[in-house]
This record gives C-alpha cells, sequence and structure tokens, in this order.
C-alpha cells in the first residue's frame, strides 16, 4: 500500500471515529437524561412533571428540558476528543523524547550512519520517525546517484521532507475544528435553552393569572442551568483547544528542526 493511500484509509477511520462517538455521545446523553435524571425517585411525589426533591440535583437538570441532552452530548464529545488527542499527539511524538531522537538522528548523520538512523526511526515509530525516515531513504538514493548535481540532490531531499510532512501534519490537527466548534456552539445551545425556559417560565406565569414570585424563580433557575451547562463545555474546550494547538506547534517545530538538520548535514557531506 503506497503512502498516500495508507493516509487515506487512515482519514477515513478517523472520520468515521468522530461520527460514531458523536452518535453515541448523543444516545448515552438522552439515556442519562430520560431514565438516571429523569427518574420519578427524584422529584417530590414521583412525578417528573413536578418539583424536585430538595437537594436533587439530577432532578434540577433534568427540569432544565430537551436542550439537556444535547448540552450533555457537547461535553461527551469534547471530553472524547480531549482524550483522542491526547493519545494520537503521545503516538506522534514517538516512543522517547523528541529532543533526545532528534539529538541522536544528527549524530548518526553527522558519522554518515545512514543504516543506523533508519534502524533508531524504525524503534522510535510516530510522525517525525516517519518523515525522518523517509527522507533518510532518499538520502542514501542520492548519495550514491552521480547523475546529479549537488544542489540538486539537497533540493531533492527537501521535497522529499515536505511531501513526507503533508502526509504527517493533517493527522496531527485532526478533529481539532470539532473542539473549535463545540467551544462557540456549547454557550449558543445553552442560550437557546434559558431563553426557551425563560419563555415558558413567563408563560406560566401570566397563565396563572396572579404573580407567583416562587413560580418565577423555579422557571429562571431551572432556565440558567442551560446556561451553566452551555459555559462550562465552551470553557472546557477552549481551554483543550489552545492546549493542543500550542503542542502540535511545538512538535511542528521539532519536525522543522530535524528536517533542517538532515539537509544540512547532507549538503557539508555531499561533494557533488
Amino acid at each position: 500500500m503506497s503512502k498516500k493511500g495508507g493516509q487515506s484509509l487512515k482519514e477515513t477511520l478517523q472520520s468515521a471515529f468522530a461520527t460514531s462517538a458523536i452518535l453515541i455521545a448523543f444516545i448515552v446523553s438522552f439515556l442519562v437524561y430520560k431514565y438516571i435524571m429523569g427518574d420519578p425517585a427524584n422529584f417530590q411525589g414521583g412525578n417528573p412533571e413536578g418539583s424536585p426533591i430538595a437537594g436533587n440535583y439530577l432532578a434540577m437538570i433534568y427540569k432544565g428540558g430537551m436542550i439537556v441532552p444535547l448540552l450533555m452530548t457537547c461535553v461527551l464529545v469534547v471530553i472524547t476528543f480531549c482524550f483522542e488527542r491526547a493519545i494520537m499527539i503521545r503516538k506522534a511524538r514517538g516512543k522517547e523524547r523528541v529532543n533526545v531522537f532528534v539529538k541522536k538522528i544528527q549524530d548518526l548523520l553527522t558519522s554518515n550512519q545512514i543504516e543506523e538512523a533508519k534502524a533508531l526511526c524504525d524503534k522510535q515509530k510516530g510522525s517525525l520517525a516517519n518523515i525522518v525516515r523517509a527522507a533518510l531513504n532518499r538520502y542514501r538514493e542520492l548519495q550514491e546517484d552521480t547523475s546529479l548535481e549537488k544542489d540538486q540532490k539537497v533540493l531533492a531531499i527537501q521535497k522529499e521532507l515536505e511531501e513526507a510532512t503533508a502526509l504527517e501534519l493533517p493527522m496531527l490537527s485532526k478533529n481539532l475544528v470539532i473542539l473549535s466548534t463545540l467551544a462557540s456552539i456549547c454557550v449558543l445551545i445553552g442560550l437557546i435553552g434559558t431563553v426557551l425556559g425563560m419563555i415558558r417560565a413567563f408563560s406560566a406565569l401570566a397563565s396563572a393569572g396572579s404573580p407567583d414570585a416562587l413560580a418565577l424563580a423555579t422557571g429562571i433557575s431551572e432556565a440558567l442551568i442551560n446556561t451553566a451547562f452551555g459555559i462550562s463545555g465552551s470553557t472546557l474546550a477552549i481551554v483543550f483547544f489552545n492546549y493542543f494547538s500550542s503542542k502540535i506547534d511545538a512538535f511542528t517545530f521539532k519536525m522543522d528542526e530535524a528536517s533542517y538538520s538532515v539537509v544540512q548535514t547532507f549538503a557539508s557531506t555531499t561533494k557533488r
């Protein structure tokens, strides 16, 4: 299987994972909302349409309405993709620390130990090792090629590194767009739930025919549950999106450093 074919398969599997994760999160959220939060035992008189038992937070959240399962889905998706990105970035770094790996590659290339450097890449694994491994394969071929000028060989190495990097980088930032999207829409969904809750509260108050401060306060508190949920989900998504973005930027810098080392070492050790 070619590199591009393998990469396409990975992308397809990750897209399927993303879709499945969202659907499963919604199903789990709905079931928890309906049968755990909406359990009659959580409400006075055993009636989910009635008032929650004092201090029963599950029932209080349930009273936030049908927007609650959507917000729970958003939070579960954020948590799921936080774990998924953490695992993928850890896998992309490889077994050994990136700084140590880059230093060892530099030392091996300086002493022209190409096969040892390849073996180190095979042991390290990960995105950075894949990029260096692809360059080293081309590195050895160009060393033995006498038909090209030195500048042409250097350009060929650079092109190989660019192609390998272009295949690896998208996998690092995959699904981050989901976190960035949830960071925005969690608050909006929460506000929609709050507005709908306020409408219900004031409608009930108007239907009563007389001011009922307790009913109004209860309705407002129920509506604000959606806002609290939405803000919590959005905060979580923003924090982890920025965290993973900084990790990816740092890792990309190490990729560039390793690529530069390979090119410079090749240029300095190649006579023609």
